[in-house]
């Protein structure tokens, strides 16, 4: 080593290093996510808090009204019903769902498949679609006079409605269906891929059957990407508005309510009757009980996954 390499690296040594010293480096490339989420996310959230607390008079325009929206939406009646529907819808629905797409995760990653990318593309193309148009398609099969159901029915003789009162729920759950299974297929399937083959094949090796090897190796490597989808699964069932809200033009009579599912509840009270201080306190309300629920299977997640 030379004398000026010497001289050079005892120079450096002798500056001091702060390690406390904050290195703001990385907000330079978070700062334009960061300034849209402040914009398009925060800022909303806090003026939807804000005008939650006050009312629009005919006579003194907009005053503080305190807690009066909040007292006077767990006094409606129609804010529980509707919040009853989406919970019976979550409950019926999802796990339904999210079965059917862990059993294409299952047989993707069997590799017995014939066609096996033509299976897995088609199988997620349906979330490509945009809701309107998927609620549209449905629309019209499900119509009893020039769609599918109506020509099951000439040709079998049946009398099905799905437009009817008591299947209306099941419709919107099998659009919804269709639409979401392939995502979270995906999921599934991207959790499934991290297994090493080889434990399958040592397993095999070992006797396990099929479903042996499913229920002892595969399934458990599901629950941590099941958790991601219930948890999604439940902000999705409980932000109902599409399918119905589209549907409403469609289906006959008043079988779908203003008040069918919270969202489409706040969203008739804002636009259509010049509501938006209480539509703002329901929607803070629904974030709040979604929030809570989506914690709550976090929790159960977090407690499973520690045994």
């Amino acid at each position: 080593m030379t004398t000026a390499q010497q001289a050079v690296r005892s120079s450096a040594s002798d500056v001091p290093v702060n390690k406390h010293r904050r290195d703001w480096r990385g907000w330079k490339f978070m700062w334009p996510f960061a300034v849209v989420f402040v914009f398009v996310f925060i800022i909303p959230i806090i003026y939807a808090i804000y005008i939650s607390f006050f009312q629009e008079k005919m006579i003194g325009g907009t005053v503080f009204a305190g807690f009066a929206n909040y007292d006077r939406l767990f006094h409606d009646g129609n804010f529980w019903y509707s919040v009853g529907r989406v919970a019976l819808f979550t409950v019926v629905q999802v796990p339904i769902m999210l079965a059917l797409a862990a059993l294409v995760a299952l047989a993707l990653d069997s590799m017995r498949l014939h066609g096996m990318r033509f299976f897995r593309i088609s199988t997620f193309l349906p979330y490509a679609v945009p809701a309107v148009v998927s609620t549209l398609m449905w629309g019209f099969m499900y119509s009893a006079k020039y769609g599918l159901i109506g020509s099951m029915n000439a040709a079998l003789g049946w009398h099905l409605d799905a437009f009817s009162p008591d299947w209306i729920l099941v419709s919107i759950g099998n659009i919804n269906t269709w639409e979401f299974t392939g995502y979270n297929m995906l999921i599934f399937y991207a959790a499934l891929s991290t297994i090493p083959h080889d434990l399958y094949e040592a397993a095999a090796i070992d006797g396990a059957s099929e479903w042996q090897i499913v229920r002892k190796i595969k399934m458990p490597e599901l629950r941590g990407s099941l958790a991601i989808t219930v948890i999604f699964s439940i902000i999705g069932s409980f932000q109902l508005f599409n399918e119905p809200q589209i549907l409403k033009t469609m289906v006959p009579g008043n079988v779908i309510t203003t008040y069918y599912t919270p969202n489409m509840y706040a969203y008739n009270l804002s636009f259509m009757g010049g509501e938006s201080n209480y539509a703002a306190a329901l929607a803070i309300v629904m974030a709040v009980i979604t929030m809570v629920l989506a914690y709550a299977v976090q929790l159960s997640s977090m407690k499973e996954q520690m045994r």
